[in-house]
């Protein structure tokens, strides 16, 4: 359902969450953490950085870090910054124009799904994501 660009964009904000929030992390040790192609990563975190979800510094000790708190980071924003596809309003079936006047034949299974996802996508925290990582032992590789 979410392109790789968002499932790795995710799961690098998530690193970001659990990681010290003062301390810039090296892309290249992100990437090799979380085994992701180091320019597939670069152009991800370019994209979160100029949407205003990171900040960024050049250098031997340059990386990334949140530019926020991560409680007060959703899923629902890296998701919309990340998908190319509206997956929020667009039709399951990528059907033009439909909408509740002309449906498709998913529409009326797809529209309470779509909204049940986008508000549990907004109303978790990057913090929570990680939370679970620490006490529950998940893992994002």
């Amino acid at each position: 359902m979410l392109s790789n660009t968002t499932v790795y964009g995710l799961r690098a904000m998530i690193h970001l969450a659990k990681s010290d929030p003062d301390t810039f992390i090296p892309i290249s040790k992100m990437s090799e953490e979380l085994k992701i192609s180091f320019h597939f990563l670069t152009k991800i975190l370019q994209k979160l950085t100029q949407q205003g979800l990171l900040t960024s510094y050049r250098g031997p000790k340059g990386g990334v870090k949140l530019k926020k708190p991560a409680e007060d980071i959703s899923i629902y924003d890296i998701v919309i910054i990340l998908e190319t596809r509206p997956m929020f309003t667009e039709c399951i079936l990528g059907i033009p124009g439909c909408e509740d006047e002309a449906p498709c034949p998913l529409h009326e299974e797809w529209r309470p799904l779509r909204k049940k996802i986008e508000k549990q996508f907004r109303s978790t925290s990057l913090a929570h994501l990680a939370d679970k990582l620490e006490i529950f032992g998940k893992r994002l590789v």
